[in-house]
């Protein structure tokens, strides 16, 4: 029997809502910025804003734990030589939060949410 927490669980197994959301924050360090729901991009955001403090350390461990979250080894190239060192003089807020109103289909609230310059 599976046991769902309702809101933050979004109506998915543990094992199928974390590799969605790592595939997002997969794709959101890959192209900058991405368009889904608000629910998906907040958890998206904190996981990106976590993976992103990692590649600011810079460690070979910290590049072995994004590596094992990350699902591209290209994108974890890209953390630790161009994405980290655009934000070493910040200390959070790496991500912005823009909502662009509802789908068409099923009336969600929409996000787009993008990397900080």
């Amino acid at each position: 029997m599976r046991h769902q927490v309702a809101g933050s669980a979004l109506s998915r197994p543990t094992a199928h809502r974390m590799l969605m959301l790592r595939g997002a924050v997969t794709d959101l360090l890959r192209n900058g910025s991405i368009k889904t729901t608000q629910a998906k991009a907040k958890e998206i955001r904190r996981l990106a804003e976590k993976t992103i403090s990692r590649g600011k350390k810079g460690t070979l461990h910290q590049r072995r734990q994004a590596s094992a979250f990350l699902l591209d080894e290209d994108v974890v190239k890209k953390l630790f030589d161009e994405i980290a060192p655009r934000y070493s003089d910040r200390p959070g807020g790496y991500t912005r939060l823009i909502k662009i109103g509802q789908r068409q289909g099923d009336a969600a609230e929409m996000a787009l949410l993008e990397l900080v310059e």
